[in-house]
């Protein structure tokens, strides 16, 4: 069988396993006691372990297996969770994830995890007594391991296949009291099998779907390393009839045998050993919890909570598409709407009741398929937002900071190739908001704070927009430190920072190269690299304001569009050149005569809604080359907004709304001043993209 058709998949599947991980060990980090979510970190580590091990992955199966054993002692409470538990799992989580990486450049996943290793097992042993007492011990097993030539020995190599610890003996024979049925299941493999590994993981995988596994000889590492012969045995509880499991495990192709037996109180009392308990606090872990109708209890400890399974999930209704078919299709479907136009237009011409009525009809249809279309296109911001906790967690403790990180709207949606290009800012804004806008611990007590300081990272729509908030409750933005670094740096005049008010001073910071930080840190300063955070979102056809009160706190506030494929336009006319403007930015249409408008020390400005605004010639900026607005005694006019900034707009004429196809310029017509892109009209003609964000400066 060739693995390779499987690779991407795996990679897929890793990843969102790892994902999984990553958040439900901070969530266990806040509920340390919270044994469910053990479960469910268990259970993900056991199918990544054996997803690896399927497709020969070693190094990565056995480091899971590894942080797999210390879970396994967490949920059968016999060890409790501490601060250098959490951070040698998150440690190997990381590693994790640098193989996967690995994996997806094309290397073999490998990577030196000694020294993860070594805390693991210094965590295993049974004098373990929490973080403080681990460095020597750790330091001591990772040269042990170091100098060995496997850097990750099976914890269960020395163990007796037939015998059952006390813990192992007390599950099935309470099992056997709740009227499940208990099994020693003997397999053996053909000969000539390739995969004896796979035939192994397709035998357990069975099990697990109707029951829970107790042990197996040899242990889970070894079968899946293939460190085994052509047999295996395998304690497990069932719901199954002994007949059902002999007949379902010789289904699988190339097993050549299988013995089924049946055990009852009197045979586990004979396999039972409570001297190999007690030599060894490992246990033969477990591969998941059992499905419903099948509830094995832990081990019984006085006030110890009884453990049950969740109820089996329900079959997924999604499938993996890949992303090339989805620009495919949007593609595809762009050519059609170019011609939808050009067909309407036709029908208007042409004034043919029959030709009328299927345009219309068409146009209904491929309505409901653009937005079908549109929303295949569509993410939840959480896709993004889900690395952030980790990435909080990580900053905050290596400042000694105390700091919650508060998630709101993660399931808002956005389009695929905004959410592609929105993560690097954010975590730029963030990395600034625990370095810089939260105070130390000490600070916020003596400001009068809570010691513990709160980000807010919010997603929501808006009209056609989403906004992206983060906010902090940290020291706020020093105004007068902003203007003296400004001032020095060139960015404005003295006479100039004079007049400006708190919001300008505050955009001051995404000027090129501004920061007010001490001293230069790894994490970020205060403005590095905020004007490259500013770029990027304008080049997304956002923009990002800020709102900040000196001792109260930070907000950033990024307006995007909900997608940069097919918008909404209003046509326009400037002499025999067409145009189109994003509705998203209009505010509102209208007539203007000229003496209407006014000169405010050389501009022109109009009056609107109580008051006054600039106004821009689209013709000037344009250099149209038959109009201008200075030979008409009216003219139309459009009000556009950028963030809390107005502007109106003079044009010759309007021709109407459109949805309009978004393409690049491309290569050779880059940074076209006030010009976004362009799209092909119904008539055929191209009609250029006005970006209204560069009309209000």
């Amino acid at each position: 069988m060739d693995m390779n058709a499987y690779l991407s998949m795996f990679i897929d599947e890793s990843n969102d396993h790892l994902q999984a991980l990553n958040e439900n060990l901070l969530a266990l980090e806040s509920t340390p006691d919270d044994l469910s979510i053990v479960q469910t970190i268990f259970r993900s580590a056991h199918t990544l372990k054996g997803m690896s091990a399927t497709m020969g992955f070693e190094d990565l199966a056995s480091l899971t297996h590894e942080m797999e054993n210390v879970l396994d002692l967490v949920r059968n409470n016999k060890l409790k969770m501490d601060g250098f538990i959490f951070d040698t799992l998150f440690r190997g989580l990381d590693a994790l994830e640098a193989m996967v990486q690995d994996i997806v450049g094309g290397g073999t996943g490998k990577a030196d995890v000694t020294a993860i290793v070594a805390s693991l097992q210094v965590i295993l042993k049974s004098d373990y007594k929490g973080g403080d007492a681990v460095a020597a011990a750790s330091q001591e097993l990772q040269e042990g391991l170091a100098q060995s030539s496997q850097a990750l020995p099976s914890v269960t190599q020395q163990r007796s296949g037939l015998q059952l610890d006390e813990y192992q003996t007390s599950i099935m024979q309470q099992s056997i009291d709740s009227g499940h049925h208990v099994y020693h299941i003997q397999v053996t493999i053909e000969e000539n099998c390739v995969l004896r590994a796979a035939r192994a993981f397709m035998v357990f995988n069975l099990l697990e779907g109707g029951g829970e596994i107790v042990k197996s000889e040899p242990s889970v590492q070894e079968l899946e390393q293939e460190k085994f012969d052509r047999y295996f045995t395998v304690f497990t509880i069932s719901r199954w009839s002994d007949e059902e499991l002999h007949n379902q495990i010789s289904d699988i192709s190339e097993i050549e045998s299988v013995v089924v037996t049946k055990l009852d109180q009197e045979s586990l009392s004979l396999l039972a050993s409570p001297s190999e308990a007690a030599a060894s606090t490992q246990t033969a872990a477990p591969l998941t919890a059992a499905p419903a109708g099948v509830k094995p209890q832990e081990k019984p400890e006085s006030g110890a909570r009884v453990q049950t399974s969740p109820p089996a999930a329900q079959a997924s209704r999604t499938i993996r598409v890949d992303i090339e078919r989805l620009d495919t299709l949007m593609n595809l479907f762009s050519e059609l709407l170019i011609d939808r136009v050009r067909l309407e237009q036709l029908s208007s011409e042409i004034k043919r009741p029959d030709l009328t009525e299927t345009v219309e009809h068409m146009s209904r249809v491929s309505s409901d398929l653009q937005s079908i279309v549109l929303k295949l296109r569509m993410v939840p911001v959480d896709s993004v937002f889900n690395r952030f906790p980790r990435m909080v967690r990580d900053l905050a403790k290596s400042l000694d900071k105390k700091i919650e990180l508060v998630i709101t709207g993660a399931d808002t949606e956005l389009d695929r190739t905004v959410i592609d290009e929105i993560g690097d800012p954010l975590v730029h804004l963030l990395r600034n908001s625990v370095d810089h806008g939260i105070e130390t611990t000490n600070e916020r007590i003596q400001a009068g704070k809570p010691e513990t300081g709160t980000i807010h990272l919010r997603a929501y729509h808006s009209g056609n927009n989403v906004f992206i908030e983060v906010e902090e409750d940290g020291r706020g933005i020093h105004r007068e430190r902003v203007l003296n670094t400004a001032i020095k740096n060139g960015v404005v005049t003295e006479e100039q920072a004079r007049n400006l008010s708190d919001d300008e001073v505050h955009m001051l910071i995404f000027a090129a190269g501004f920061s007010t930080a001490d001293k230069i840190s790894d994490i970020s300063g205060r403005g590095v690299g905020l004007d490259v955070v500013k770029s990027k979102i304008t080049s997304l056809g956002g923009n990002v304001t800020i709102d900040s009160v000196y001792g109260r706190g930070t907000k950033f506030s990024v307006q995007l569009p909900l997608t940069l494929s097919i918008i909404s336009a209003m046509l326009i006319k400037l002499g025999s050149e067409k145009y189109a403007i994003p509705l998203s930015s209009i505010v509102e249409t209208g007539i203007v005569r000229r003496d209407q408008l006014l000169s405010v020390h050389g501009n022109q400005m109009i009056q609107f809604r109580d008051s006054v605004i600039p106004v821009v010639s689209l013709s000037r900026v344009l250099d149209a080359p038959d109009y201008s607005e200075l030979e008409e005694l009216e003219t139309e006019m459009i009000v556009i907004r950028k963030g809390d900034k107005w502007a109106a707009v003079l044009i010759d004429e309007f021709i109407g709304q459109s949805e309009v196809v978004l393409k690049s310029l491309g290569g050779y017509l880059k940074n076209i001043e006030a010009i976004s892109g362009a799209t092909i009209l119904g008539d055929g003609q191209v009609a250029l993209i006005i970006d209204t964000n560069a009309l209000i400066k």
